[in-house]
């Protein structure tokens, strides 16, 4: 994939979003003042524009960030915030046209409704995609349990799916089901748009990461690295590497052989996983071995045996990079599903390297993908929260506005 990534040295802003959204604030509240159809029309036609504005100014610090840093959180968010941006812009360009002549005391409600459904009928929009790809999770995890054998950590992929949709069915049922007073029916819509504000989050978060990961999982760094780091995984009893440990080397073998051949450089491979509780040598030095077999020398090679997980894997490996070369370009290889979050795990210890993925088996790779959304989602939970805190804050208050306004 021919992207340019990491190759901006200014992190791109988006506070620019808030300031548009200031000024749209303050025209509305004077359209709204102005009444009669045709001002209410025209905050209509402004509503359209915004989304859109603000769809492509996500799209752009999307591809901005991608050149800075592809491996953040931001990427995913401008992402998978941008196609619900774009969701809504068409939903308010559908609006205009269809409330031509309708009253004016009519159209305040319709403009509203726009914003309070939005999150709603978007999983209702996007529901074709998120009914299949929770099949395909159910039947690669059934798939993968009758290779692999059951374990609970195999059941991820299913448990996505039926939160998926389950999680579609509640807000779908609640949104078509409400009796009472007025204010009971205000608190049952609350509750039916603080759920819904929450699927929304989940769902925009979960887009952006499959962009994201298949972007990582599918980029070539350039041929100019003086080191490549492999990343462990469980290696077999006898002490030689699993196939999917064998694929990472592969990996990184092919590369360096390409490189070597492209530019006469040729890279030194850092070998890094610790020795588990059931493994008779560390990752590392089952690395080793396999690398010596396929022809490469011991002074090609240095091995990082003491990490236990990703975050140690990168902190251990960059520690020994800086003793030999401190300026060094590195790169690393690993499994596809496992790029993206390796990457985050690479600048958190302010290490800058490009990765490179290899393939897994189709009914493997799904669920692992799974594990990996799940650790993405306990990472930077401050700003997770306040993002899925605004939504919340949003369209409840949004609900409560439309009973005491109408």
């Amino acid at each position: 994939m021919d992207l340019k990534l990491d190759t901006l040295h200014k992190k791109p802003k988006v506070y620019h979003i808030a300031v548009l959204s200031a000024a749209v604030l303050a025209a509305l509240v004077l359209l709204f003042s102005l009444g009669g159809e045709r001002y209410l029309l025209y905050s209509c036609l402004l509503l359209s524009v915004y989304f859109f504005t603000v769809t492509v100014l996500l799209l752009r610090a999307f591809f901005l960030q991608m050149r800075y840093n592809l491996y953040s959180y931001n990427t995913i968010i401008y992402f998978g915030f941008a196609l619900f941006s774009l969701f809504i812009g068409a939903v308010y360009v559908v609006e205009f046209f269809a409330l031509q002549g309708i009253p004016a005391e009519h159209l305040l409600p319709n403009l509203l409704s726009g914003l309070l459904n939005s999150a709603k009928n978007y999983s209702i929009i996007s529901f074709p995609f998120l009914f299949v790809f929770s099949l395909a999770l159910i039947v690669s995890n059934l798939s993968l349990i009758r290779h692999e054998g059951f374990r609970p950590v195999n059941l991820l992929g299913i448990l996505l799916a039926l939160l998926i949709l389950g999680g579609f069915a509640l807000i779908f049922g609640l949104d078509y089901y409400s009796t009472g007073s007025q204010t009971e029916v205000m608190l049952h819509d609350m509750l039916t748009n603080f759920l819904a504000a929450i699927y929304l989050y989940f769902e925009c978060m979960m887009l952006g990461t499959i962009v994201a990961d298949a972007i990582a999982a599918r980029y070539e760094p350039a041929k100019d690295k003086d080191f490549l780091i492999v990343l462990g995984c469980a290696i077999r009893k006898d002490g030689s590497p699993t196939p999917l440990l064998r694929g990472r080397l592969d990996r990184a073998l092919d590369f360096a052989k390409a490189q070597e051949a492209e530019t006469g450089k040729a890279p030194v491979f850092v070998l890094s996983g610790g020795r588990g509780p059931n493994e008779c040598v560390s990752e590392a030095e089952s690395m080793r071995r396999y690398l010596a077999e396929q022809g490469v020398p011991a002074e090609r090679m240095l091995l990082e045996d003491r990490s236990t997980d990703t975050a140690e894997n990168m902190a251990f490996s960059k520690k020994l990079i800086q003793e030999a070369k401190p300026d060094a370009v590195i790169a690393f290889s690993t499994s596809n599903y496992h790029v993206f979050r390796s990457g985050l795990k690479a600048r958190r210890v302010k290490m800058r390297a490009l990765g490179m993925g290899c393939r897994s088996k189709w009914y493997f790779w799904p669920n692992a993908a799974v594990r990996e959304f799940v650790g993405l989602l306990t990472q930077h939970r401050g700003k997770q929260g306040l993002i899925l805190g605004a939504l919340i804050v949003a369209y409840v208050v949004l609900t409560y506005f439309q009973y005491q306004l109408f």
